[in-house]
């Protein structure tokens, strides 16, 4: 049982505990945690990989505008992030976190390599209307349709695997966290370097093609390190997966059944950002409903008054996500149309960039956990809520940057490439100061009756600043001809306006939250 000091250390960053770095490749681990290691490395791989990819993909392959590729991506990464909660109940209650995983991982294998399909590029017709590979495009919604499943079926279980791996007290389970995470990180940094670059040199569909190969590395590592894993993850109940209850199908393979049609239900919803957007809403609003009746019919005082401050602190949650995940769509472009991107006389393409974040956490994220463990011995550690204040300025001020960086702009009309490193450094150093304590902070606030749904209300959270990321990146958007900027100044001009915009959005949120931090530490009623 993980208790909240715990629970602490193994929520994402925080696992990165100074302490452990120089034991955690000589104290003996489980060898399941090595089979989760490589798995979770390709699916990181896979998933970021194409990530990078998608923004050049559609405005410079199929020559959508700035503003629909931005709604596409908002479409997919609001998807990606809510359908988990739906994935992780069914694997609780009936397929087990094993079965789970393969099926995300076929899926997502399926949809990785659907992406490799380009089809014939956009190109304008004699009467200036761009013509476009209907065909194309329907294979790539219905793979981001393949994806998003996958990942709801993998992303929240793989976790619950690793913990299982070590039993109650065991020191080294956050060592053996520490590792997994850092197979993230490799997966992310070096799928951001390789499909960026190959993608965009020799063609989508090697860069895609490649994502997709290490989907199948990672499957093929699951399925072959089976026996390492203890026997641990399989369904609660094995015999309510071969009940019958509809049509003399086994309960299992009408899971599978429902999430086959469910792929393509996401299909169609996928292509509408107004579905979308009104699908997040409405299930946000049943989940504050829901909230609201428990404050006031089962909660206690105490837990009254706690319910409160999750509350806040996950609004101010979205606030930071949505300026962090600028990095896919218009840092993305922005480094692509105005950065300079020469690194010893080479130029470097766009998407590598997005490295520069997974390369940060390795290196300052075990910094960051001795400075709190320093703070924390001298009683001087910041409470949740200065720490979400903190982690939102930094964000703003890595836009700050930028907006130097284009106030100091070259007479080629080029700004200099060390701004767009210190905003990545910026954003990084903001993301340690504020995601550590997110999950920890829901276990702790949350009552324990409704831990589960309030993890809901957090990763919905996560999805709705995933949703509203590119509708902002949407006020840089720019005109584009055959995928290439048509006015460079007036470019420059929209992405000044926009980055001075979330360099104040930052700064006021977060000093707002740092105002309020007194009146919410009081109300956590002793919870650090």
């Amino acid at each position: 049982m993980v208790n909240e000091k715990n629970f602490q250390k193994l929520s994402i960053f925080v696992s990165i505990d100074a302490k452990f770095i120089p034991m955690m490749f000589f104290r003996k681990h489980p060898k399941g945690l090595f089979i989760l290691f490589f798995t979770e490395m390709w699916e990181r791989f896979s998933f970021y990989g194409m990530k990078t990819l998608l923004i050049f993909y559609l405005t410079k392959y199929h020559f959508f505008s700035d503003d629909v590729s931005n709604e596409t991506i908002a479409n997919y990464a609001g998807l990606v992030y809510a359908l988990p909660i739906i994935g992780g109940a069914v694997a609780d209650r009936y397929l087990g976190f094993k079965k789970s995983i393969v099926f995300g991982a076929i899926l997502l294998v399926l949809g990785h390599l659907g992406m490799a399909y380009e089809g014939h590029q956009a190109y304008y017709a004699a009467n200036g209307e761009i013509v476009r590979d209907n065909t194309a495009i329907q294979v790539f919604y219905f793979s981001l349709a393949l994806i998003i499943m996958g990942v709801c079926y993998i992303k929240p279980n793989i976790s619950s695997i690793v913990g299982s791996l070590y039993k109650p007290g065991d020191r080294n389970r956050d060592a053996g966290f520490t590792i997994f995470y850092m197979g993230i990180n490799i997966g992310s940094a070096s799928a951001s370097l390789l499909c960026g670059w190959l993608g965009e040199t020799y063609g989508w569909k090697y860069g895609f093609g490649l994502a997709g190969i290490g989907m199948i590395i990672g499957l093929i590592t699951f399925l072959l390190g089976q026996k390492q894993l203890q026997g641990l993850g399989g369904p609660p109940e094995p015999e309510k997966l071969k009940e019958k209850p509809f049509l003399g199908i086994p309960r299992e393979w009408g899971i599978y059944i429902l999430s086959i049609l469910g792929i393509f239900l996401v299909w169609q919803i996928v292509q509408d950002h107004h579905v979308v957007g009104s699908l997040l809403a409405s299930t946000g609003g049943i989940f504050i409903v829901f909230i609201v009746w428990y404050m006031i019919k089962k909660a206690s005082a105490v837990e009254r008054a706690r319910l409160f401050v999750l509350i806040i602190i996950s609004f101010f949650s979205i606030v930071f996500w949505a300026l962090f995940e600028q990095s896919f769509t218009s840092m993305n472009l922005f480094t692509d149309r105005i950065v300079d991107r020469r690194v010893f006389g080479n130029e470097l393409n766009a998407g590598m960039f997005i490295s520069l974040n997974a390369i940060f956490i390795v290196i300052f994220a075990p910094v960051m956990a001795a400075l709190w463990m320093r703070l924390g011995k001298s009683r001087m550690e910041p409470n949740i809520p200065v720490k979400f204040a903190m982690g939102i300025m930094l964000a703003g001020l890595g836009f700050g940057s930028l907006v130097m960086g284009i106030k100091l702009i070259g007479t080629d009309g080029k700004v200099a490439l060390i701004w767009l490193v210190l905003a990545y450094f910026f954003h990084t150093i903001g993301e340690l100061a504020l995601s550590p304590v997110g999950l920890s902070a829901v276990t702790k606030l949350s009552p324990s009756k409704i831990v589960g749904t309030m993890m809901g209300v957090w990763f919905l959270a996560t999805a709705a600043s995933e949703y509203i990321a590119p509708i902002l990146a949407k006020l840089a958007s720019v005109k584009t001809v055959a995928g290439e900027v048509a006015d460079s100044a007036a470019a420059v001009n929209a992405y000044d306006q926009l980055f001075s915009g979330l360099l104040w959005v930052g700064l006021i949120a977060g000093v707002i939250l740092l105002i309020l931090s007194p009146f919410l530490k009081k109300h956590m009623h002793g919870i650090q």
